[in-house]
């Protein structure tokens, strides 16, 4: 099992900047990606960013250019920094960690952009 641990969510205004954090714990050996996905309500959830364990990262469209992913494999825990928010932004933001075949979630951390 591995266990995610998401903070840094709450309320910004438009233009204004967040780090979201994910602590991974638990059984995280060969894990092969983590990432960031939000749900805003009445949408699907969307992946934002993912970062193998290689270190190659992908991005959605909308967010290129404005969201970073980075990780500290010391600390086991990965970081979206996000600049320049939208109201477009706001949603549930979700850590993901794919092990072999599964998808170990977070609790979801709040991210309200607006003014």
């Amino acid at each position: 099992q591995v266990q995610l641990v998401e903070s840094g969510g709450g309320l910004v205004q438009p233009g204004g900047s967040l780090r979201l954090s994910c602590a991974a714990s638990g059984s995280i050996s060969s894990i092969n990606a983590m990432g960031w996905y939000r749900q805003a309500p009445g949408k699907q959830r969307e992946l934002v960013a993912g970062i193998t364990s290689g270190g190659s990262t992908n991005y959605a469209d909308s967010v290129k250019g404005r969201f970073t992913i980075s990780r500290d494999n010391a600390k086991n825990t990965v970081y979206l920094q996000m600049n320049n928010l939208k109201p477009e932004d706001a949603a549930v933001y979700y850590c993901n960690a794919k092990k072999l075949s599964l998808n170990y979630w977070g609790q979801g951390t709040q991210v309200t952009v607006s003014s």
